[in-house]
């Protein structure tokens, strides 16, 4: 920030007092002598935001001042002169409040500034606050007197501030009151802010024709990523971006980026690039140049993401914009902390440019309810994009309500303004301000599941994680009973407050959400899926009745629709759970019988193979009890102990198609007395072959009926596809199969 005056901040007085040479009295027993001149066209941004000073000046006093413009003044008034009034002292993103011979002045140097000027004046002198879109808090006083001198000016470092949320996209009004963007990508062309490749050389029209255009990757061409060195393709790109502009001259952003995966090209021509560049980075920054010398007045903007994030020699043309992102980063402690390759990253692409935009993550995508402490992460994290002159950063929140939706969204936006404030303050100021008296429970709450997890040095606090791995951290079955204890407390504690009992109930979600797959896991006595009652009888167990109920009426209420950035809906989660429920109140035969692997699983479950008879039963994210295999079929035997008859046979299996996990395509039951000789009882196709338009996270039992043989052995084989088909994003890797519990009646 540049401060041009030390500020000494202006207090609010509530109570009437006279004017003095230590004293501006703008409204007196609800009269003022003060009106409003703003600058400019009486329909421009500038008068709104002279009414947005009279609206809350109003709000607070019930005086309503007068707006004028210059032609327009009362002699017999004093001055609160709200515009560019002598801007051309004021950089672009600068803003100025001051007051001179009974006059208040407040300024910006764009009308932009403008704007940001009355609502830091009414925040920070006036002490306004605005938590949510619906949820405010302002004074009440029939006397508003400021104390002199005021002094004060301020230059956001960060000139282009965005938080993904919703809370900003659907109310300008809020995005103005904090500051940010009204939307995640300003100035961009609307269909190309990000993976562009295939909008530009789609493989719908050109891959069959012309292969060479795409990646080579191991023995063939493939259509995840462009051939960088193919002069037609920079040709079609040109072509394309030319064609976008014309048909949105607003725009001045276009991004010319990879898809959203790393099967870059590896022909000979790329190669010796990326090798020369010391980066993949390399075959981009000379691509993404060339398009940019074509649109000297526009911005191309690309990413610096995944394969390409490591600098590579070449430098990006001024007009390139390079966003950086940091995906791959551990969230439980500081990037510079715990991800330091990121951290130099950053250094080396700002040796090379001055115009570096920051795409940052804030959530669990995999889970957005679920309890993700990384807010302590968010400041030193913003500190570290300023310190490394980043300018314009979007913070990719959910889009979507998550935990602790309001205060995430709420705290980012004025880190993003103003990286210097302190988190505590931050964090005291907004649970007081937005739960009221149950504020101090909601505090404990994300004082005590940061300070848990800063106990496990150990933890990596991933993306694309799953609650489940936290329940030997900081989701562990005694600190889930804590958590709900406040969260209990909170309620309580404004019982006779409906609405600010449902935001609590709001920010409860993620505790809930926890329980709910604790309980599904078997995490400890008391969190089950089902409970015997008296006589042997299986019943769901209450805390998940309860729970459940409990949930889907806060997420209705709320308007909470989206457990994960897949599309996997509320109403699916909930949906999936009943079926849970059904699934473990059946008797089971296979329940804690011995499993053998015939084929070898990779990495998750602790590639335990007792987590397909353990009776805990999978979610949908594959870190949820999931047995993983990658690129291979799974062939597993599953012993009873003794014959028994058997009717019915059904296994469960995930699909997360953007992670690359699809449903077998078949599989097959066998059944044996001796563990030698095995019969085939039947098989299952895929009742959903993968599509495009397949669902994105899905959970499908294959099933047989009507066994109705006397067995001891049961072996299952599922069948991996293997691959992705070619038009996918992961073409060329190996494709995942993850299953779960065998149910055997």
């Amino acid at each position: 920030m540049k401060i041009i005056l030390v500020p000494i901040l202006a207090l609010l007085v509530f109570f009437c007092t006279s004017c003095s040479d230590k004293t501006m009295n703008l409204v007196e027993n609800g009269e003022s002598d003060y009106e409003i001149v703003f600058t400019g066209d009486a329909t421009g941004r500038q008068y709104k935001s002279a009414e947005v000073l009279q609206t809350y000046l109003e709000k607070i006093s019930g005086a309503k001042l007068a707006i004028v413009d210059d032609n327009s003044l009362n002699d017999d008034k004093h001055k609160i002169y709200v515009g560019q009034k002598n801007s051309s002292e004021l950089e672009e993103h600068q803003l100025a409040i001051k007051a001179e011979n009974n006059d208040l002045f407040i300024l910006g140097g764009s009308e932009t500034a403008v704007n940001n000027a009355v609502y830091e004046f009414l925040e920070k002198y006036l002490n306004c606050k605005w938590y949510a879109p619906n949820a405010e808090k302002i004074p009440s006083s029939t006397s508003i007197s400021l104390t002199l001198p005021v002094a004060y000016s301020y230059t956001p470092e960060i000139t282009t501030r965005t938080v993904h949320s919703r809370l900003y996209y659907k109310s300008e009004d809020y995005a103005d009151k904090q500051k940010v963007t009204y939307e995640a990508f300003p100035r961009y062309v609307p269909k190309a802010r990000v993976h562009t490749f295939h909008r530009f050389v789609p493989e719908e029209k050109f891959y069959e024709s012309h292969p060479e255009y795409y990646a080579w990757r191991g023995d063939k061409r493939l259509p995840t990523q462009l051939c960088l060195t193919n002069e037609t393709v920079l040709g079609i790109v040109k072509d394309s971006v030319k064609a976008m502009f014309e048909r949105n001259p607003e725009a001045s952003v276009i991004s010319v980026s990879q898809d959203d995966n790393q099967q870059y090209c590896q022909c000979d021509n790329c190669k010796k690039i990326d090798e020369e560049e010391g980066s993949p980075a390399g075959t981009m920054i000379n691509f993404v140049n060339k398009v940019a010398e074509a649109f000297p007045d526009k911005t191309i903007s690309t990413l610096a993401y995944q394969h390409t994030r490591k600098p590579c020699k070449t430098k990006p043309l001024e007009n390139v914009l390079i966003t950086l992102c940091s995906i791959e980063c551990d969230r439980s402690g500081p990037i510079e902390e715990k991800c330091t390759d990121f951290a130099d990253d950053l250094k080396g692409w700002g040796k090379l440019t001055n115009n570096i935009r920051i795409w940052d993550y804030t959530t669990q995508f995999t889970n957005f309810l679920a309890p993700f402490p990384n807010i302590h992460t968010l400041k030193p994290n913003i500190e570290l994009f300023r310190n490394n002159g980043a300018k314009w950063i979007f913070e990719q929140h959910s889009h979507n309500p998550s935990e602790l939706f309001e205060l995430r969204s709420y705290i980012t936006a004025k880190l993003l303004w103003n990286p210097n404030l302190e988190m505590e303050d931050l964090l005291t100021e907004f649970t007081s301000g937005y739960y009221e008296e149950a504020g101090s429970f909601v505090k404990q709450y994300v004082d005590a599941i940061h300070a848990r997890l800063k106990d496990d040095p150990d933890f990596f606090l991933f993306l694309y994680g799953d609650p489940s791995q936290a329940f030997d951290s900081y989701l562990s079955a005694d600190l889930l009973k804590e958590y709900s204890s406040l969260f209990d407390s909170a309620e309580k504690a404004v019982v006779d407050k409906p609405e600010i009992v449902k935001r609590v109930r709001a920010a409860r979600l993620g505790v809930d959400y926890a329980v709910l797959e604790a309980c599904r896991k078997g995490l400890a006595k008391e969190y089950t899926l089902i409970v015997n009652k008296d006589g042997g009888k299986l019943e769901v167990n209450p805390i998940v009745s309860e729970i459940l109920d409990k949930f889907e009426e806060t997420t209705n209420h709320g308007n909470i629709t989206l457990m994960n950035e897949m599309g996997f809906t509320v109403d699916e989660y909930i949906s999936s759970y009943a079926k849970a429920l059904d699934v473990a109140k059946q008797p089971n035969k296979a329940l804690g019988k011995k499993v053998s692997l015939l084929t070898k699983p990779k990495k998750y479950a602790n590639e335990d193979p007792q987590v397909l008879t353990d009776g805990a039963l999978g979610g949908n994210g594959f870190y949820a009890n999931w047995l993983g295999f990658e690129g291979n079929h799974l062939e597993v035997i599953v012993d009873l102990g003794q014959a028994q008859k058997i009717s019915t046979i059904s296994m469960a299996f995930l699909q997360v198609t953007n992670h690359v996990v699809f449903f077998p395509t078949k599989v097959t039951y066998y059944g044996s007395m001796d563990n030698q000789r095995f019969v085939k009882l039947g098989s299952v196709e895929n009742a959903n072959p993968l599509t495009k338009k397949s669902k994105v996270n899905d959970i499908q039992y294959f099933d047989i009926n009507k066994v109705n043989q006397q067995l001891r052995y049961l072996k299952i084989k599922a069948e991996n596809m293997g691959q992705p088909p070619y038009w996918h994003h992961a073409a060329g890797t190996p494709s995942w199969i993850f299953a779960d519990e065998v149910l055997i009646n």
